[in-house]
């Protein structure tokens, strides 16, 4: 089945923690960065145990003030720090309840700079081989950071989003724009299925754009996440 992950720890009730947790296969913890602290970390370690849920560090910028979403242009060494750091922090907690580090999946721009900049994502690439040996890449469908990490005999997996809107060429919906987050279970779900059956994607223009992936991301600050999950659980155990 397709692999659901989910970006949580990032300040949400503890209860929504829990909720979405439950649901997913894969989970995106902050770790220190945009969001998160040991307490959340730790609680989201709980949580992946309990469920069975796969573990993955979700680094962010720096700048909590924007939630890491505005655009950035750090150095390699900037985001290799962030990388080392905050994946790493959260790979010591996970250790501490016999839980491994499954995948890392950057957050917000810092994700959109890596595929953007060469340099950016041969650095994440390399410090991911260097110093989590094993550890899964979750990344852009189609992308560059993907097409690295293979190169350099790192598993990745590309990612699609059920809650974003897309554009011909693949990339999403800047979050600025009108109908760039989706909430609504029903047309989630119809899309989801459109594109299970011909790998065809909408795009916000009427097109259609052919995307590959091996997981699907719910954003845990989503409004109605839990039900866009639950929804999507449905269609995807049919399927």
């Amino acid at each position: 089945m397709l692999d659901l992950n989910c970006d949580l720890g990032e300040g949400e009730h503890p209860n929504r923690t829990r909720a979405l947790m439950r649901r997913i296969s894969s989970a995106n913890v902050a770790c220190g960065g945009h969001a998160g602290d040991m307490a959340s970390m730790a609680r989201c370690v709980r949580l992946a145990g309990e469920f069975g849920v796969r573990l993955g560090a979700h680094p962010g910028p720096a700048s909590r003030a924007d939630f890491g979403r505005a655009a950035i242009q750090p150095s390699p060494e900037q985001l290799a720090g962030w990388v080392l750091e905050q994946a790493g922090s959260l790979a010591e907690l996970a250790a501490r309840q016999n839980i491994r580090l499954h995948h890392i999946k950057l957050h917000g721009a810092l994700y959109h700079a890596s595929e953007a900049e060469p340099e950016l994502a041969q650095a994440y690439v390399e410090t991911v081989r260097r110093q989590f040996p094993g550890v899964r890449i979750y990344s852009r469908s189609g992308g560059r950071v993907a097409r690295l990490a293979r190169q350099a005999g790192i598993e990745a997996w590309e990612e699609l989003f059920a809650d974003r809107a897309y554009l011909a060429d693949g990339q999403l919906v800047p979050r600025d724009r009108a109908g760039a987050v989706l909430h609504d279970p029903a047309w989630v779900t119809a899309r989801l299925q459109r594109w299970l059956l011909s790998g065809e994607m909408e795009t916000v223009d009427g097109g259609s754009v052919r995307l590959s992936g091996q997981t699907l991301c719910v954003h845990g600050d989503t409004e109605r996440a839990t039900a866009l999950i639950r929804a999507i659980r449905v269609l995807l155990a049919a399927h």
